[in-house]
């Protein structure tokens, strides 16, 4: 790997996480502005915002032909945000688990999950593919908010302490706000095309495929915002944020993200059988994870979170040795599928049926 490879990556890292900073606050302050409801702006620039990585790299990728990067962001970083993540933030402090995530956004992160898949097991993601991820992720952000307007002086309370917008904002702060948003997209379009140039050099160098460079660098570099989120809400106690955070941006990943890629791709991305065979069962096994432990107690705990770091180990491992061609791979990979994780989802449907006995004898 050349210097200036290692340069391009770093660089365009940084510069995607402080372009997704700088773009959310600019956006939210200038459509506060103008009358916006913050309600509407937390659920969808705020949203945005810790996805935007995904997004500029997703479709910066597909519209210069490296799908196997743009799939593999996608599934690398659904995967890390649950097991990498979570785990790490439930080590800092057990998470708590809103019943909403239990009953609405996990459900459907898990369908999501389903649909990619089945819209990918032709071996490819066509613009009407992408027409349908990201109409789903309209209805979501619609019934969001009009769901949420049930309640809306506890939202704006919470928009207003995260934005300071309790103050009126001062002449032509607009044009302030009007930059901010204006550099966080260069920021995130130079980031995206640096990064992506890093990983399709270091993948060539390495003799490693895209889609692996997608799954584990890539994927890492861009979930930083959510790391960033999930641990600094930790800290703070709002140990709830932290879990419904990864979820929206699974959620928000799959749908927005895999769907602009899609609609922007010169041609139908091309999903790879390994990704098909493997990454998006892990996937799926990940998100269908989450409603047992979820579930459990309505939190998050110490040893979840451990089991959590262990799995992304185990899945990382697999992805070092099936890029060095090692013959280990396919037996382990045939392991973890066959025996490792169903034999962890039996435990954890007994757990949550253990819990769910004792919430109906209390």
């Amino acid at each position: 790997m050349t210097l200036t490879t290692f340069i391009y990556l770093i660089a365009g890292l940084i510069l995607l996480v402080a372009g997704a900073e700088v773009l959310v606050r600019g956006a939210a302050k200038l459509a506060a502005q103008f009358g916006i409801p913050p309600l509407v702006i937390g659920l969808t620039v705020v949203a945005f915002g810790t996805s935007a990585p995904e997004t500029a790299v997703s479709v910066q990728s597909a519209w210069n032909g490296s799908g196997d990067l743009a799939i593999g962001n996608v599934l690398g970083s659904n995967i890390a945000n649950v097991l990498l993540i979570l785990g790490m933030t439930a080590l800092v402090a057990p998470l708590i688990v809103s019943r909403q995530l239990i009953r609405l956004d996990v459900p459907l992160m898990i369908g999501a999950s389903l649909l990619t898949f089945g819209l990918a097991w032709d071996g490819e993601l066509s613009r009407l593919d992408g027409a349908l991820l990201f109409s789903g992720v309209l209805a979501y952000t619609t019934f969001l908010i009009i769901s949420s307007r049930r309640d809306p002086g506890a939202a704006d309370d919470e928009f207003a302490k995260e934005f300071g917008l309790q103050e009126a904002p001062k002449p032509y702060a607009w044009l302030v706000n009007l930059g901010l948003l204006v550099a966080g997209l260069v920021l995130l379009v130079g980031g995206s095309n640096l990064l992506v140039e890093g990983a399709v050099s270091l993948a060539r160098a390495l003799g490693l495929s895209e889609l692996i460079i997608g799954l584990t660098v890539v994927a890492i570099g861009t979930s930083l915002p959510e790391l960033a989120t999930s641990l600094i809400a930790a800290f703070k106690g709002e140990r709830d944020i932290a879990v419904g955070n990864i979820v929206g941006s699974n959620l928000f990943n799959l749908l927005c993200v895999l769907g602009l890629a899609s609609l922007v791709s010169p041609a139908a991305i091309s999903v790879s059988p390994n990704a098909l065979a493997f990454d998006f069962p892990v996937m799926i096994a990940v998100a269908v994870a989450c409603l047992p432990i979820f579930f459990s107690g309505y939190r998050i705990n110490r040893w979840e979170g451990l089991l959590f770091l262990a799995y992304y180990g185990a899945y990382t491992l697999y992805l070092l040795l099936f890029a060095t061609g090692r013959p280990f791979a396919q037996t382990f990979g045939d392991a973890m599928l066959g025996y490792v994780l169903p034999l962890t989802a039996v435990t954890l449907v007994v757990i949550a049926g253990r819990a769910w006995h004792k919430q109906r004898l209390a």
